[in-house]
Order: structure tokens, then C-alpha cells, then sequence
């Protein structure tokens, strides 16, 4: 039974990662960010059956193997998803102890769970895993101004986020500088998140600040 399965899931799984307890802070934003950053911004897939099949599947194969991240990051996501938040916490811990830190498995693995974090109201562990994400980086990713920018909203850091915004203004004006693309730039993002970046470009746009 999913039930079962899914208790069953959580006992194979361990405590919370360490890295949620990661730096709070960002640099300042960069002037531009046109990376794709492909690899982290894809969901963690490991089996392709949806809903309740997906998730009895990928407990049984947590319960035979004991290297499963991606799995487990899966179904971490789809707890989650269904409002099971403790037990997608745990399987989410699982998978990122096992894989190496700045891997490309950890990039996708963390990005993913911090968005789940934030869809769950957990605003402020998900900015801490982005920014663990974002110290670990290299890159100016495409991703970081409007998802940086709508997590520092969401908690109150307004100028910051308005910072942000403008960063995204900078490396791709046309589709930045209103929010007529969004459903297009953001289709992943629901609703309600896509309104909390229009805040944040309204902001932006009564008083665009100045580079650098």
C-alpha cells in the first residue's frame, strides 16, 4: 500500500541536512547573468510514472538500494508535493548526503528542494539553500535574479530583492522589464509566485536603481 511504502520511505531516510543551516546571505548581485545553468534548473527525475505509482515505486527501490539520491530526492519532491513536508525533509536529507557536494547531482538535488521549501512556506530555509547553492557556484546562472528576487520579497528583504530584480532587468531587458512574459519565462512557478515577482517589478520599475 502507498502508506506503507511511503512509512517505509521514512525510516530508510535519516535527519535534516546539515546544509539547511547554511549562510544566510548573497554577494551583491553581479551586473549580468546570462548562464543557463542547465543541469541545475531541471527536476530530479528517476522513474517516469507519475502520482501514487511513482511513489510506491520509488519507496520499493529505496527500501533494496542504499544509494538511491536521485529516488530519494524524487520522492522527496512528491512528499512534498502532497503536503507530506517532514518525510520529504528526510528523503531530500538522504539524497543530498549522498552525493558530493557541487556535484551536478547536489546542484539539482538542492535547487529542487529549495523551491519545494518555499512552495511549503518554509521561505526562509529555502533562501538558505539557495544561497548554499549560490556560494557554491561559479556561474552568473539566468536563474538566480528573479528567484533571489521573490524569496528576499517574500521575507521582508525588499531593497535586496529589488537589487535582484534589476539584475534581471540588465542581462535580458525585453523580457524583464514588464511582466507580460512571465507565464513563458517562469512556466514552472505558480501563480501566486509569478505575483509576488510582479510586486517586486512594480517596485523595481517606481524607482530602478542604479548600477553599480
Amino acid at each position: 500500500m502507498p502508506i506503507r511504502n511511503l512509512l517505509l520511505a521514512a525510516a530508510l531516510a535519516t535527519a535534516l541536512a546539515s546544509g539547511a543551516a547554511g549562510a544566510q546571505n548573497l554577494p551583491k548581485p553581479n551586473e549580468f547573468y546570462f548562464d543557463a545553468d542547465a543541469q541545475t534548473v531541471k527536476p530530479v527525475i528517476a522513474v517516469r510514472e507519475t502520482g501514487e505509482a511513482a511513489m510506491e515505486r520509488l519507496a520499493k527501490i529505496l527500501e533494496r538500494k542504499a544509494h538511491a539520491p536521485n529516488e530519494a530526492a524524487q520522492l522527496g519532491h512528491l512528499a512534498m508535493e502532497a503536503g507530506r513536508n517532514e518525510l520529504g525533509r528526510q528523503l531530500y536529507a538522504r539524497a543530498l548526503r549522498e552525493v558530493d557536494s557541487g556535484s551536478t547531482y547536489w546542484r539539482s538535488i538542492t535547487w529542487n528542494y529549495a523551491w519545494d521549501l518555499y512552495r511549503s512556506g518554509a521561505g526562509e530555509e529555502a533562501f538558505k539553500q539557495w544561497t548554499t547553492l549560490h556560494n557554491a557556484r561559479t556561474v552568473n546562472a539566468s536563474w538566480m535574479p528573479p528567484t533571489y528576487a521573490v524569496a528576499l520579497w517574500t521575507l521582508g528583504r525588499k531593497d535586496e530583492a529589488v537589487q535582484w530584480y534589476a539584475a534581471a532587468v540588465r542581462s535580458e531587458p525585453d523580457q524583464w522589464r514588464d511582466t507580460s512574459a512571465y507565464a513563458s519565462l517562469l512556466p514552472d512557478w505558480r501563480v501566486a509566485d509569478r505575483a509576488t515577482l510582479a510586486e517586486v517589478q512594480k517596485a523595481w520599475a517606481a524607482n530602478p536603481p542604479a548600477w553599480p
